[in-house]
């Protein structure tokens, strides 16, 4: 029967994947033909009947699965959270229609446990899945698991994702679109040996990055050779952990870019629209810290080939759904990073300036519905800032800390929206990223959205844990934020300062 619902085991898993890898390896060497094929895939569509979305299981958890929660709630769709056997209390999972256990506490048992999370998907009768950022949301081989067993993947199709979310293999496709790519190796590295040979031909400084990934895992800078073997091996853990795929490749390091990033939406039909930039440079340990949109002290002309490339880039690979280029900024120079073939953890300051809800549009765009939105009617107003909050000890070199929250106080007011996973009560646990909300302010412009985003950090309380927002308010009064003047690289700069001044105010006496 069609609907019939049915466990699985790596064994027909296995089975199933085998009998369509000769044919799927194939077409993910030609990622351009997925253009052809989406134009046949439409033309189809239009003498069917299109397929409405009732249930959608959230492969995610924190505040991204209680942003997406919150839209299909709004879209009048069905919910189903996942949790581990340690998040059963968590908000995600109270608050979704259904809640589904998925396995134990570590990630590689429960979020990043692809087959659980499709029986899970099966035994709830879930349309389709929507994987979030981080865990399996890059992940090509789940998306064709759900692709397999009838359900359907918000995101794009696994082909592209594996061309794309393999960082090496999307340099390589921009590359021959003429688009300006940084030197580095042209495959994944396997061996001590191979690093050492790809960085004494580009140079150091290097970067080893995570094929599979991103969020700052799996990255090192390595300045010397003596320093490759740890760099590798710890950057291969770290990766393996985070996404499954302990797979690396290497690239020269530019020092002290901006790190400039577009927002595209695409869809089954061939269309493919930007919605502006973003500037997100500055980062703690190449994870980002404070976002801003649009860009500040970015050239009319720069911005402008930055868009272009990104749509140009997008609708020559077939791209559909919600979607990321990266791009690196050196002066008048830029070299494309990587494309994240998910939703962003910065897509609200985006959402922000157009008031277009994109988690809305990739949901749209799953169920086969042409863009609505045309380019030239993308109004882009204000001025929006977010502040990630992480649960992490500043002066301690910003380790995780963990433990109840006894008293939670969220800011509100006029241009604040809050993101938040946690609740009074709530345990922060080891076992996952330390983000627990993030923190948006828009207003008018850049000025009026800093002094927003300022009084909101102050009244943000969390009691139990030691937070950041001190430090986030510390780098919105620095005259280079003000004047959109930093770089990737100044944040060693400002820990020191705020290091000082920590030091400082210990030594004052109390009133």
């Amino acid at each position: 029967m069609k609907n019939e619902r049915i466990f699985i085991d790596e064994g027909s898993l296995g089975k199933k994947l085998s009998e369509e890898s000769e044919e799927d390896e194939m077409k993910t060497a030609n990622p351009s033909d997925e253009r052809k094929q989406l134009k046949r895939s439409a033309e189809k569509e239009e003498h069917s009947k299109k397929r409405r979305i009732k249930k959608v299981l959230v492969a995610n958890r924190g505040e991204i699965a209680v942003r997406i929660i919150r839209t299909l709630r709004d879209m009048g769709i069905k919910s189903v959270a996942i949790f581990s056997d340690v998040d059963r209390n968590s908000l995600h999972a109270t608050m979704a229609d259904e809640s589904i256990c998925v396995g134990a506490r570590s990630p590689k048992d429960s979020y990043l446990n692809k087959i659980q999370i499709i029986n899970a998907a099966l035994v709830t009768g879930a349309d389709a899945i929507h994987p979030g950022f981080g865990f399996l949301s890059e992940n090509s081989s789940f998306a064709k698991m759900c692709e397999i067993y009838g359900i359907k993947f918000i995101g794009p199709s696994h082909r592209v994702m594996s061309a794309m979310a393999d960082k090496d293999i999307s340099k390589k496709t921009m590359r021959e679109l003429g688009i300006p790519v940084i030197d580095g190796s042209d495959d994944v590295v396997d061996s001590l040996k191979e690093a050492l040979k790809i960085a004494e031909k580009i140079g150091y400084p290097v970067m080893i990055k995570a094929r599979a990934g991103g969020g700052g895992k799996g990255m090192r800078i390595v300045n010397s050779e003596d320093a490759m073997e740890f760099a590798l091996t710890s950057a291969k853990k770290e990766a393996e952990n985070a996404f499954g795929n302990g797979e690396v490749f290497i690239e020269k390091y530019i020092k002290s870019p901006r790190h400039i990033e577009v927002q595209i939406l695409g869809d089954e039909h061939g269309n493919v629209i930007h919605l502006g930039c973003r500037d997100c440079s500055l980062q703690l340990n190449h994870q980002k810290i404070i976002e801003e949109a649009p860009p500040v002290n970015l050239s009319k002309e720069l911005e402008e080939k930055l868009c272009k490339y990104a749509v140009k880039g997008a609708k020559e690979i077939g791209y559909y759904s919600a979607g990321t280029m990266e791009f690196l900024v050196s002066g008048d120079n830029l070299f494309f990073l990587e494309m994240n073939t998910r939703i962003q953890v910065e897509h609200p300051v985006t959402e922000m300036i157009t008031g277009i809800d994109i988690v809305r549009a990739q949901i749209n765009i799953a169920e086969k519905k042409k863009l609505k939105i045309k380019q030239e009617n993308i109004k882009f107003r204000g001025h929006a800032i977010e502040c990630r909050i992480n649960a992490c000890n500043v002066e301690e070199g910003f380790t995780p800390s963990i433990g109840k929250i006894k008293e939670l106080n969220l800011p509100g007011g006029y241009g604040i929206r809050v993101d938040s996973g946690i609740y009074q009560g709530y345990d922060v646990l080891p076992f996952y990223d330390s983000m627990l909300m993030k923190i948006i302010a828009w207003g008018e412009n850049k000025k009026q959205a800093m002094a927003i985003m300022s009084r909101a950090l102050e009244e943000l309380v969390v009691g139990g844990v030691s937070i950041n927002n001190k430090f986030n308010g510390f780098l919105l009064e620095q005259k280079a934020f003000a004047k959109s003047k930093y770089t990737t690289s100044d944040m060693e700069e400002y820990m020191e300062e705020y290091a000082k001044l920590s030091e400082s105010n210990r030594g004052k006496p109390m009133d």
